[in-house]
């Protein structure tokens, strides 16, 4: 009954948005816009992510790039939360304070989350109940690369990239001396208060930039019971869950706080700059459902320096030199029971260089040099052991462009070095070698057709090799593998882009192969503790899915248009004769029904994601469910010599009880329930 109010709200303001846009339109009129010119827009996008700063219409690999309105209106407290909804991807939950991506059934160390370029260096990608350190929220700008990316970013990137961007060292030097923002938004399920700043400006050849975020939410309220004992026995058998929260999720509340503070100095030469950030996070993990059972907490701090600078070259062959430097230092404690330590370095150069034998390319290097343990708070004794870890590689990517058609082939040499302590095989090393070629063949004015090969390695990571301890937050006993070998997948990506007047589509297929691909599985034991117990293995694998959306211009006049988009995607993830991998999504599909008049822009979306059945070994099934969102914003560019856009939106408001497949703890945390969120943002 308390949802009541805010979904009042949101079916107001989404089915009167209409007519009420109406009396505001007068002072934004602009000519209405159908797929095509949206979609043409989209394909013009530039991507920052690649070293040559492809547009998307060049691209052989399917890209995602959000910005402005349709960032601000997707963006969630976490990047998985936000980028949910997209085609080929999914969020990873570990109840509402961890939201990780999920890229075509690949996430943890296959996904490598970026900020400006960088690694966010945290702990993310060792295990799914640590956060990741990137604040969607501050962002100005987020880049999906799908498929495999380790031809520029290395091992972590096997799967795909998410690059969260902004501004925090300047490029250029602002019009005005002061400018920025301000946000503040309220999500009913979560009881989330969010509020973000920046300011920025600069004068002569300097430039500045400030951006703070703070969040707090409570318990999460859902639909039913938290945990759903029947599927949580098939992988706890026999274990009883008395403690079963009605109507919320409890210990699920968060705190997250961020400062970053920068500088740069421009000029004919280029630019350099430095900024520094830090982040706090308090966030809880689910119960377990057992009597008694103490209640988890992770204390998480991340403290950032980053350096960045570009200098145009006056001759030579090599147009400029971009670099990249961050020092991070990230610690976390989960509870009384383990405290987790990561200090990183990160270098990265790229040369593009001048046009030889009618090629445009771009040369680079790149170093990363960690430090990383757990340890366990009361003995002192090692989760994982202190472990050093560098990787050094070189990379080359060339491009020909003839017109109708673009091809490009690219190479990467890593050296990765593990030096550990306290376990077996302390010293290793890896070189992985990534191959990738592609080619865009523009079949007409409105149609292209794509395709690309590669070849990609990645090195295990430390906590797959030396991991061995009780884990509180996962509630398992896990145990790496010192014996792992390098992971080698080969890909093929096939894609599909047509764009007109009335119907803009795009469709993309996918099929990887893995030869000795690593994952976690539980083995049907339980520790002296009785956690289940959960090894590295590794062994072949095949992923194979789609991507498809179908945009139809369905209504236009002077002042209003109507587009309804159909899409759905899939994977499909199996392991060569040992069944299937473990929390992969479900096959999805729905429609979108988008309304822009002036000013005002609604849409209703509906996703339906089915039952999977293909869980894993000792792992349930996950049931399907029906997801229905509006939402709704207005945006006024100028208002008083401010940018103004007051939105709402409508989440679950069917209020399913949603199983995400995706995540570790499915069957103790459901997505949250029906709920309702209002937020306001103005530029200045």
């Amino acid at each position: 009954m308390y949802r009541f109010p805010y979904i009042c709200i949101i079916a107001f303001l989404v089915f009167l948005g209409i007519p009420i846009s109406s009396v505001f339109a007068l002072d934004y009129e602009k000519e209405s816009e159908g797929p095509k010119e949206h979609y043409a827009t989209h394909l013009d996008e530039i991507i920052v992510s690649t070293p040559m700063q492809d547009k998307i219409s060049s691209s052989a690999k399917p890209v995602i790039v959000l910005h402005d309105d349709n960032l601000r209106m997707k963006t969630g407290s976490t990047i998985g939360e936000t980028l949910q909804n997209e085609l080929g991807v999914h969020g990873q939950s570990f109840g509402p304070g961890v939201g990780l991506p999920v890229i075509r059934g690949q996430d943890g160390p296959r996904v490598r989350v970026l900020n400006n370029g960088l690694g966010t260096n945290d702990a993310s990608q060792v295990s799914p109940d640590h956060a990741s350190t990137a604040v969607p929220l501050t962002s100005e700008r987020i880049e999906i690369l799908k498929g495999p990316a380790t031809l520029l970013y290395g091992s972590g990137a096997i799967g795909g990239v998410v690059n969260i961007i902004d501004n925090r060292i300047p490029e250029k030097v602002p019009d005005q001396l002061v400018g920025g923002s301000v946000e503040q938004k309220y999500n009913s399920a979560t009881t989330n208060r969010s509020t973000a700043v920046k300011i920025e400006g600069g004068k002569n050849k300097f430039a500045y930039h400030f951006d703070g975020y703070y969040s707090r939410k409570g318990d999460t309220k859902i639909s039913g019971d938290a945990i759903d004992a029947t599927r949580a026995q098939v992988s706890q058998a026999g274990t009883a869950f008395p403690e079963n929260s009605d109507g919320f999720i409890n210990n699920s509340e968060a705190d997250n706080l961020s400062g970053t503070l920068g500088a740069s100095y421009v000029g004919d030469f280029g630019f350099f700059g430095i900024s520094g950030n830090m982040l706090d996070m308090e966030y809880e993990i689910p119960s377990g459902g057992t009597a008694g059972g103490e209640q988890a907490l992770i204390e998480m701090e991340s403290r950032k320096l980053d350096l960045k600078g570009e200098w145009n070259s006056s001759g030579g062959f090599f147009e400029k030199f971009k670099t990249k430097f961050s020092l991070t230092d990230y610690d976390h404690i989960e509870g009384t029971e383990a405290a987790f330590s990561s200090d990183t370095f990160e270098g990265r150069v790229e040369a593009p260089h001048k046009s030889l034998l009618g090629m445009r390319g771009v040369m680079g290097f790149q170093l990363i040099s960690n430090k990383f343990s757990a340890h366990e708070i009361g003995t002192g004794e090692y989760i994982v052991p202190v472990t050093d870890t560098t990787n050094l590689a070189g990379f080359i990517q060339e491009e020909f462009n003839l017109g109708a058609t673009v091809a490009q082939f690219g190479l990467r040499i890593e050296h990765v070095k593990l030096d550990s302590q306290l376990r077996a095989n302390p010293d290793q090393d890896f070189i992985p070698i990534s191959v990738s070629v592609s080619d865009l063949v523009k079949i007409n004015d409105h149609s292209s057709f794509n395709l690309a090969l590669s070849r990609s390695q990645r090195a295990p990571q430390v906590q797959e090799l030396y991991f061995n301890g009780g884990h509180e937050a996962t509630r398992s006993f896990q145990t790496g593998n010192p014996n792992l070998k390098k992971e080698t997948t080969y890909s093929v990506d096939l894609g599909y882009k047509y764009n007109s007047k009335k119907v803009a589509a795009e469709i993309n297929l996918f099929h990887n192969w893995a030869n000795d691909y690593i994952f976690t599985q539980r083995t049907g034991g339980t520790s002296a503790d009785g956690d289940p117990i959960v090894d590295y293995q590794q062994g072949g694998a095949t992923f194979m899915g789609y991507e498809a959306q179908f945009i139809f211009h369905v209504w236009k006049n002077s002042a209003q248009d109507v587009d309804l988009t159909l899409f759905s995607d899939y994977t499909r993830a199996k392991l060569n004769n040992e069944g299937d991998v473990p929390r992969i999504p479900p096959l999805r599909w729905g429609f979108q029904m988008d309304h822009r008049y002036g000013n005002w822009s609604s849409n209703l979306r509906l996703t339906r994601a089915e039952r999977q059945e293909y869980s894993g070994v000792l792992e349930a099934s996950t049931p399907g469910y029906t997801l229905l969102n509006l939402n709704t914003h207005y945006h006024v560019e100028k208002f008083k010599n401010t940018d103004l856009v007051v939105y709402a939106k409508g989440n679950n408001l069917l209020n399913q009880n949603i199983r995400n497949s995706a995540s570790f703890l499915r069957n103790f945390s459901p997505e949250p329930g029906v709920g309702g969120e209002i937020g306001i943002r103005i530029d200045y």
